[in-house]
């Protein structure tokens, strides 16, 4: 494809977040044409030609905003197609060009110091709005102070994301330091500081309760024998910026005192219960979206006393939480719940990452989430076109270059010898592909076949330095006596049915060169009838790579365990284990009732018992809940509902046998 059309997206978010706070049209246009750029990307198949393997962290950030709209979109159908509901509606749509616009990005190759020259415009923007002002609209500095700046949009708008830009600034003048880039990074860090300085001019309360968050996020960025400096520097900035604010001065003595609160937080807190009390009458579907208007006008027209809310009050609860339960219940408080906080444990989980560029991503998104959690504490921020439209295009501008900074962080070569282990029977089928996988990152492949019946250990021999059959004592039995063959420093112990994939041999080379743990988890990615799951049963992530000294493995009969020496550091990888547990439903079928009765003979076996059937059942039952909607099984659509279903049948016949062998015990006891 040619360059120009894939530097397009990159231009484009620059340009929408950098004039975001100029004029909201660039932010909306910028957006809408990043995303029909992704649509062209998504139609002509781009990254699938390139091997892009889609990371679940994506997919799960594009169920949280594609969440938020079902559930506007349900809201609005229930209150009867109210037409300020469908304003609403139309505002909240604009969440749907999240996955398009991701796609764009990571066509583009948008990079951390894309990301970062975009904030430092974000702030530049700030500073201009400024200048135009005092240019045009105020007689003096003098008169700017004894205002409100607002830069011509609503000052609370215009405060927090200026803040907002002025907090991500800084962490790109962190980033440009980092990379040796002294003088941009001079130039970024100044403008974040002019940036959050004008932002204060807003008067923005909510200001003042985010700075210190915000500040305080930038701390991972430095070593920590400064963090102790960082958190007195981070207090003090916050209490001069606290002392200069009088709204917020006011609000403190107010709250302390005897005097009266300020008429915008009594305004507030009389809407937050207002907004509680439609949540209380209508917990699941809420009022619908135009039901909050509706509600506070019929109340202004029938209270005198209230009639003041009509001129000021009428489009939101000022609460993003409260008023995403009171126009949509239940399901509209659990869309809000994810649409901040997937975000913001995605990026969190990076923070202290030590590849800089991914580090510096992940403080910036934190920010962004954070943030918006803030400001939504006295202000709908979703039901602001900037607010959100900012928010969607941020987190897919950050979400796009996590992910590629993350791919391209893994390029070392690793500096110790590591041994596969494998146990296999009857697997002919599996056999070649799993070693042909284990060879990308071990240098020796120790095979123990169990007896088989058909061709495994002849396919084994063709691909694995050592291959004995023996007889079959168990599971952990049998893999502690592979364990006991290996030679190399670390042990990477697989299943004959497990694949390790070129994204995660890449990184568990990269992490080998100087290892920073003692062993490390790799994420499962069940792959059955066609379909690789990315969350249900996919949402584990069993111990596989190990330092061989002092480690063995449990002697159960089945889900054995590797027994690490105590003291020593277990890290999760991100590379995905394929692990193609079923030839077919019928082969799905025979291991299950297999795993099922032999977990019941290891918990008969260690003493374990269960005296009714109700346990089983409600074993069965929290299974499939876990599997289908904990760990979110129900986004691999048809195959992640079966896969549960059949965890959850395991799970009931292990603890129905379980019960069955406690019987006959008791039958014999008795005879």
């Amino acid at each position: 494809m040619a360059q120009p059309i894939r530097l397009l997206p990159t231009a484009l978010i620059m340009a929408g977040l950098g004039g975001a706070l100029l004029s909201s049209s660039i932010l909306a246009a910028a957006t809408l044409l990043a995303a029909i750029a992704g649509l062209v990307f998504i139609k002509n198949k781009t990254l699938q030609k390139t091997g892009w393997d889609t990371p679940k962290e994506l997919r799960l950030l594009h169920f949280a905003f594609w969440f938020f709209v079902l559930v506007s979109a349900f809201s609005w159908v229930m209150e009867g197609f109210d037409y300020e509901g469908g304003k609403t509606l139309g505002t909240h749509a604009r969440l749907i060009l999240f996955w398009p616009l991701v796609v764009a990005l990571t066509v583009a190759g948008f990079r951390a110091r894309h990301l970062f020259l975009t904030t430092a415009l974000v702030a530049l923007s700030t500073l201009a709005a400024l200048l135009i002002a005092l240019a045009t609209d105020y007689q003096n500095t003098g008169e700017l102070l004894n205002t409100r700046f607002g830069a011509g949009i609503n000052p609370i708008s215009f405060g927090n994301l200026a803040l907002l830009g002025g907090a991500l600034a800084l962490v790109g003048g962190s980033y440009f330091a980092r990379t040796g880039r002294a003088a941009t990074a001079f130039a970024v860090f100044g403008l974040g500081t002019a940036a959050i300085t004008i932002a204060m001019l807003s008067g923005t309360r909510s200001n003042l309760i985010a700075l210190p968050v915000l500040l305080a996020l930038l701390l991972p960025l430095v070593g920590r024998k400064l963090r102790a400096a960082g958190i007195v520097i981070v207090a003090l900035v916050s209490l001069a910026f606290l002392l200069s604010n009088d709204r917020m001065h006011r609000s403190i003595e107010s709250a302390i005192g005897d005097a009266p609160l300020d008429s915008g937080i009594e305004i507030r807190l009389e809407l937050w219960q207002l907004a509680a009390d439609m949540f209380m009458e209508h917990p699941w579907t809420g009022v619908g979206l135009g039901g909050y208007s509706s509600y506070i006008e019929a109340l202004a027209e029938s209270h005198p006393e209230h009639a003041y809310l009509k001129d000021c009050c009428t489009g939101h609860a000022h609460n993003d939480l409260l008023n995403n339960a009171a126009t949509s219940g239940i399901p509209g408080a659990l869309s809000w719940v994810f649409l901040i906080f997937i975000p913001l444990v995605i990026f969190a989980r990076n923070l202290f990452n030590s590849h800089h560029p991914s580090a510096h991503i992940a403080v910036a998104g934190t920010m962004v989430s954070a943030g918006y959690l803030l400001f939504g504490i006295t202000e709908a921020t979703f039901n602001r076109s900037l607010f959100l439209t900012f928010y969607l295009l941020a987190i897919a501008s950050l979400a796009s270059a996590l992910f590629t900074e993350l791919h391209a962080s893994c390029f070392r070569q690793r500096k110790v010898k590591v041994s596969a282990t494998i146990i296999a029977k009857n697997e002919e089928d599996h056999i070649a592909d799993c070693l042909k996988s284990a060879r990308l990152v071990a240098d020796e492949i120790i095979v123990l076949d169990s007896g088989s019946s058909d061709r495994t250990a002849d396919i084994a021999r063709e691909y694995a330095d050592v291959v004995e059959v023996t007889d079959w004592p168990g599971f952990g039995i049998q893999k502690q006596r592979a364990l006991e063959k290996a030679s190399g420093d670390w042990v990477l112990s697989l299943d004959a049915d497990e694949r390790i994939t070129p994204e995660l041999a890449r990184e568990i080379n990269h992490h080998l060169a100087d290892p920073d743990a003692d062993a490390y988890k790799l994420p499962w990615a069940v792959t059955i009838y066609g379909k690789r799951l990315d969350f249900g049963r996919s949402g584990r992530a069993p111990l596989r790579l190990f330092r061989r000294e002092g480690v063995s493995f449990s002697d159960a009969l089945v889900h054995e365990r590797i027994l690490i020496p105590e003291g020593r550091k277990t890290r999760t990888l991100r590379g995905r284990l394929t692990h193609y547990t079923h030839r077919d439903f019928g082969h799905s079928l025979e291991k299950s009732a297999k795993y099922a009765w032999l977990g019941a003979m290891e918990k008969h076996r260690r003493g374990k018992k269960t005296r009714t059937m109700i346990y089983p059942t409600l074993r069965g039952l929290m299974t499939f809940v876990q599997v289908y909607f904990i760990r979110f099984g129900f986004l691999d659509g048809a195959v992640g509902y079966l896969t549960a279903m059949t965890y959850a049948q395991v799970t009931f016949n292990k603890y129905a046998g379980l019960w069955t062998l406690g019987r006959s015990q008791s039958d014999t006891f008795h005879e």
